[in-house]
């Protein structure tokens, strides 16, 4: 057996592969390599098997030889390594096998720093390392390695899209070691009227030295006025897209203006280069920068302004993108309105993650920027969006049925469990109790189970009558769902519309006539409230009630009640609630208020106070209750393995174990990092567990790698926790598992913050760690329970190597969790 890294005896054969010795070129190209597969599966879910990997982390996997049987799939077929050319566009995609790897090498006759640029594929291991992939073949996914002398391999993860966008990979030897890139940027429009003296960009670092960068700074000219920033810092052999100021005060006419950009450090210029920024005329479209809260990164949302302001508040219409548009498309694709500001958000990226997950934190944030902003009427706001965008659509307006006077998806998709993407479908259903619990997590994305919340909402359905994306069938569909219960929603096929037939696909007239129609009526007006959720820390309330706590975490919880305030009563319906709450801000103080819920004993109480809140749990009866402590799950914090994916989140890797442990641990942060950048146009803060400090890193989320005997963060974040991993153990209450290959995935409250979380992604020994490596928990809508404990089989056998996995109680206990071992 022979491991994939320095394996001489093959440096002929690999020789003849990839072709000859580079010296004094500046890019090499590849151009022929070896293919297998299929031999893995990744989706929207927490359980995965990669065959090749797991021979890869057990150091089974022979040095690829074409001809060579690597392994024997499903049916007992051979898997063999088959000889790949590129075409001429210089991509690996005739013979390129699906759900496979590729495998390239290099022969360097040195040791040195190289940029590796490969597009089209989910990931890659370099010299065993794991590093992001370029799943939509952007281009601009650049990674610095450092290539030692002789054989260098690269193992590419193809999937599904790989084949027919195809494959490129090259290398490219930089002639500078720190430089700034200018393909990827998030650059703001100089709008007239605002103020421009600070306005925030981003723009990729890459930094090909062995140091870290540190005390840098970029400085900005535009038009006679500077601007100097300070940038976070940027780790030896990492790029990371960084924020930087404009002063953009001296530009009064629209056109493009050439902006100097330098990239310096104690008077050091590293890079130059010049970028263009425009200025937008009166009553144009313009894309606004941001600070996101959520990791701190800088962001932009679009803007189609109010067409002749009249002084009146206008309605706000929150438009969502489809899969590939920018934001600022989004936007031009509207004429501006006389009644209303239209807002686009990015969801992250064109992609991003289909208005689930951190697309739906992103869609949340900036519309609370745009309320802020423009101070719409609160009973004229409004939801739409095309494509993926029409997916968004119905599940914001799903999720937040509050929020919307009226939705109108178009060309949409209700759910991932039908149509997918790139990172395919949500399994619908489990085979087996332990996969059902797995996929529990997932329950937020179901809209279909939401759609009682449809109620609160006027609905307009459009939707291209010859769509060969999006099928009509999937309106059809939600036609007929909503025919059963809703009163009040109208539809409309577009005889001929394909996907996109023009800015009418979403500028339809009747869709803003509709809406006209719609208002959000007041809490006070609203006495008959149907709702449900999957998960309270995404969406609790619906007007004067709230799902503080579910029974079962993550299952559906739904309440269905009515008020009369001049009889003084409320009544009802729930299911899977353990605490409710209710606003009595519409009775007076002294009344005597009637709750009766599921047919059980009548709770009578006496309004002490206005905006009074009331809280109610059930047990044998419903009982008043007090407001629960933060420490305690509930809409600030409920659990899940992603929910500590936020609040600013940094990266913290493990320096006490071994070097081999270490170096899993950077190479994973790392990892984590690009795949965050790539899919979330992110950046985070990167550090080794001897840096965390709890005050400097207050109330973020931290993710730690490694365990407690590697992770020096580990003791004051998680010496509470009930489940413990540590070299050669993994504890979950009093049950211990015993081996050096077993992973996790878990999730506990951070103890010195009412809203953070941490995130353990971990093992307890290398081959365990490995088994973790997978990250398709940057997939939106993919569920994770609270934890996740699973060995290396996984791999191999899939669901078989899940050992344990469920949910804390509300408390944060396992005792009144659930917990399914196998």
């Amino acid at each position: 057996m022979h491991k994939l890294s320095f394996v001489w005896s093959f440096m002929i054969i690999r020789l003849l592969l990839s072709g000859t010795y580079v010296s004094a070129q500046q890019t090499y190209t590849f151009s022929e390599g070896l293919i297998a597969g299929p031999c893995h599966h990744y989706g929207r879910e927490a359980l995965y098997t990669d065959q090749l990997t797991y021979l890869l982390f057990r150091n089974e996997l022979k040095t690829p030889a074409a001809g060579q049987t690597v392994l024997t799939d499903k049916d007992g077929k051979p898997v063999t390594w088959q000889a790949i050319k590129t075409d001429q566009e210089s991509k690996f995609k005739a013979g390129l096998a699906q759900d496979g790897y590729l495998y390239l090498t290099y022969i360097a006759n040195e040791a040195k720093t190289a940029i590796l640029n490969v597009s089209g594929h989910s990931m890659l291991y370099f010299n065993g390392a794991p590093h992001g992939g370029d799943a939509y073949a952007s281009g601009w996914m650049y990674i610095p390695v450092v290539l030692k002398k002789g054989l260098n391999e690269i193992l590419v993860r193809t999937a599904s899209f790989s084949r027919y966008q195809g494959i490129t990979a090259k290398l490219t030897f930089p002639d500078k070691a720190v430089a700034l890139s200018t393909e990827d940027m998030t650059l703001p429009h100089i709008v007239h009227g605002k103020i421009n003296d600070q306005l925030w960009g981003a723009m990729v670092v890459v930094n090909t030295t062995a140091q870290p960068l540190k005390d840098i700074q970029i400085k900005t000219s535009l038009q006679g006025k500077d601007y100097t920033t300070t940038l976070p810092v940027v780790h030896a052999l990492t790029t990371r897209k960084v924020g930087f100021r404009i002063n953009a005060t001296g530009i009064k006419q629209k056109g493009e203006y050439p902006v100097k950009v330098s990239l310096q450090a104690k008077g050091k210029v590293w890079d130059e280069k010049e970028i263009k920024i425009t200025a937008t005329g009166a009553g144009e479209q313009y894309i606004q920068t941001f600070t996101s809260k959520i990791d701190g990164s800088i962001q932009y949302y679009a803007v189609a302004p109010q067409a002749q302001p009249d002084g009146k508040t206008p309605a706000l219409f929150l438009s969502v993108h489809g899969a590939g548009v920018e934001a600022i498309g989004q936007a031009r694709a509207y004429e501006p309105k006389n009644w209303g500001v239209l807002v686009a958000p990015t969801n992250r990226r064109p992609r991003g993650f289909n208005w689930e997950d951190w697309g739906r934190l992103d869609a949340l944030e900036v519309f609370g920027m745009a309320k802020q902003e423009f101070k719409p009427d609160p009973e004229h706001i409004y939801l739409t969006g095309h494509s993926m965008g029409g997916h968004g659509t119905w599940y914001l307006g799903a999720t937040f049925p509050g929020n919307w006077a009226a939705i109108a998806p178009c060309a949409g998709y209700p759910v991932l469990s039908a149509y997918g993407s790139h990172d395919g479908k949500i399994p619908e259903a489990g085979a087996t109790p332990m996969e059902n619990l797995l996929l529990r997590a997932s329950n937020p994305s179901n809209v279909i189970s939401l759609a009682s919340n449809y109620k609160a909402l006027g609905i307009y359905i459009l939707h291209g009558d010859a769509d060969p994306v999006v099928s009509v069938d999937y309106a059809r569909q939600m036609r007929k769902l909503l025919g059963t219960f809703h009163a009040d929603y109208s539809y409309y096929e577009y005889p001929g519309g394909s996907h996109w037939y023009g800015n009418e696909s979403v500028d339809w007239k009747p869709i803003f006539d509709f809406f006209k129609w719609h208002k959000i009526s007041a809490d006070s007006a609203a006495n008959v409230i149907d709702f449900t959720t999957a998960n309270p820390a995404i969406s609790a309330t619906m007007r004067w009630a709230t799902i503080v706590q579910q029974n079962q975490a993550l299952k559906y919880s739904r309440i269905q009640l009515q008020r009369n305030k001049a009889s003084h009563k409320i009544s009802g319906v729930t299911e899977n609630i353990a605490l409710l709450k209710l606003d009595m801000a519409d009775f007076k103080q002294g009344d005597t208020v009637h709750i009766t819920l599921d047919s059980l004993p009548v709770i009578h109480h006496i309004v002490k106070q206005s905006n009074e809140q009331l809280y109610l749990s059930k047990g044998a009866s419903w009982t008043k209750a007090e407001a629960i402590k933060t420490i305690q799950k509930g809409p600030h914090r409920n659990g899940t393995f992603k929910e500590p994916f936020n609040n600013q989140m940094v990266f913290v890797y493990a320096t006490g174990g071994t070097a081999q442990e270490n170096e899993w641990a950077y190479n994973k942060a790392r990892y984590d990092a690009e795949t965050w950048y790539y899919r979330g146009n992110g950046a985070v803060d990167v550090i080794a567990d001897k840096e965390f400090d709890l005050k400097k890193y207050k109330d973020r989320g931290v993710i730690i790698y490694g365990n407690a005997s590697t992770n020096k963060a580990w003791k004051p974040l998680l010496s509470d926790c009930p489940i413990q991993l540590s070299n050669g153990v993994a504890k979950l209450g009093d049950k211990e598992q015993k081996g050096t290959d077993i992973g996790a995935y878990f999730s506990w409250p951070r103890p010195d913050s009412p809203v953070a979380s941490v995130a353990v992604i971990g093992g307890t020994g290398l081959a365990g760690m490995r088994a973790s490596e997978a990250n398709q928990y940057f997939s939106g809508g993919s569920g994770f329970p609270d934890f996740m404990i699973f060995t290396t089989d996984m791999l191999k056998e899939g669901i078989k190597g899940v050992k344990m996995a469920g949910f804390f109680g509300n408390d944060w206990s396992l005792k009144n969790g659930e917990i399914i071992n196998q």
